[in-house]
C-alpha cells in the first residue's frame, strides 16, 4: 500500500510539473505575441479608430487624450509618458490642437526615435477671426485656428491616408494589408459623407453651438455655426441677449454643447426661447457611427433661411 501511495504522489507531482509547465509556455506564447504588436501614440479617440481600421491588431496604441477630457487642459499622466517611450510612431491631429501646442515638444524629448506624422498634412486649416483670438484664455489658445479637423469625414480621409502612409513607413512588411483595409474604410468615410448630405441637403441653414468645434463640418455642408463661446470665455450679458435675440429671429430651438465644456450659458439661452440642449461629442471614438449621430441631432437642431 505505501508503494501505490508513493506511486500515486510521484504521478500526481509529475501532472503538476507538467500543467505548470505548460501555463508558463502560454505565459510566454501570450507575451510573445503581445510583443510582436507594435506601439504606436494619437492625440485623440477618433485617430485611434483610423489607426485601428488600418492596422487592426497589429498594433497596440496610446491614446493621450482618454475619454471625457479636454484637449484644452488635459495633461498626460507619467504612466502614459512611459508608453510613449515605447511607441514607433506618433499621430498628432497637426492643426493647432492646445494639447499638442503644449505638449509635443515634451513628448518628442521622451522617444527621440519615434516617428512623428502630421496627420494634417493636406488640409486646409480654418483661421479664427483675429478679434476672436486675441482675447483668448490660455487654456482655450488654438494659436489662431480651428483645430477640429477631424469633424469633416472629407478631412478625416486625409488624415487617414496620412496615417496610412505612417503605418507603412515603420511597418513596410504589412504594407499590403494596410493598404487593403485602408481603401475600404475610405469607402466608409464616403459612404458616410453621401449620408450626410442626403440628411441635411443643399439648403444650407444655421445652428447654435457652445464651442466652435463643428466650423469644417458646417463649412463642408454649407451650414452657418453661431457660438455662444466668445474669445475662449463666457459672453457677458450683452451678448447672451444678442444670442437670444439671432437664435429667436432663426427660429433656433436647439443648443449644442459637449461634455467637456460648462452647459450654463447653453441651458440659459435655451430657457430664454423655450428651446433645448443637446450634447454632441466630435471626440467619440467610433468615428462613423458618432457622424450619423451628430448629423442626426444637427437635422432636428438646423433652421433653414
Amino acid at each position: 500500500m505505501n508503494k501505490n501511495i508513493k506511486f500515486t504522489l510521484t504521478l500526481f507531482t509529475l501532472l503538476i510539473a507538467v500543467f505548470i509547465s505548460g501555463c508558463i509556455d502560454q505565459t510566454e506564447e501570450n507575451t510573445s505575441h503581445q510583443d510582436e504588436s507594435i506601439v504606436v501614440a494619437v492625440s485623440i479617440l477618433p485617430q485611434q479608430e483610423f489607426v485601428e481600421k488600418i492596422a487592426g491588431d497589429r498594433v497596440s496604441i496610446v491614446v493621450l487624450i482618454p475619454p471625457g477630457a479636454s484637449p484644452a487642459t488635459y495633461e498626460p499622466t507619467s504612466g502614459q509618458l512611459r508608453d510613449v517611450a515605447d511607441a514607433k510612431a506618433y499621430f498628432t491631429v497637426g492643426s493647432g490642437l492646445p494639447f499638442e501646442n503644449v505638449w509635443l515638444e515634451k513628448i518628442e524629448a521622451v522617444n527621440e526615435e519615434m516617428l512623428i506624422v502630421d496627420c494634417s498634412e493636406g488640409i486646409k486649416i480654418i483661421e479664427m477671426h483675429e478679434e476672436e483670438h486675441e482675447g483668448e484664455e490660455e487654456g482655450h489658445d488654438h494659436g489662431g485656428v480651428d483645430p477640429h479637423i477631424w469633424t469633416s469625414p472629407l478631412n478625416a480621409k486625409i488624415m487617414v491616408e496620412n496615417t496610412y502612409l505612417g503605418l507603412i513607413e515603420i511597418d513596410p512588411d504589412n504594407s499590403e494589408l494596410y493598404l487593403q483595409n485602408k481603401e475600404a474604410y475610405l469607402k466608409e468615410l464616403n459612404e458616410a459623407d453621401a449620408r450626410i448630405r442626403g440628411i441635411l441637403g443643399e439648403e444650407g441653414g444655421s445652428f447654435m453651438t457652445y464651442h466652435p468645434s463643428w466650423s469644417y463640418f458646417a463649412t463642408e455642408y454649407g451650414l452657418d455655426m453661431i457660438t455662444i463661446e466668445e474669445e475662449g470665455k463666457e459672453p457677458s450679458p450683452k451678448d447672451m441677449q444678442r444670442l437670444i435675440d439671432e437664435a429667436e429671429e432663426k427660429n433656433i430651438n436647439v443648443i449644442f454643447v459637449q461634455a467637456q465644456f460648462s452647459k450654463q450659458s447653453a441651458e440659459a439661452i435655451a430657457s430664454a426661447i423655450g428651446g433645448k440642449v443637446v450634447t454632441v461629442d466630435p471626440l467619440a471614438k467610433d468615428y462613423i457611427h458618432n457622424l450619423d449621430t451628430i448629423t442626426e441631432a444637427f437635422s432636428q437642431g438646423i433652421t433653414k433661411e
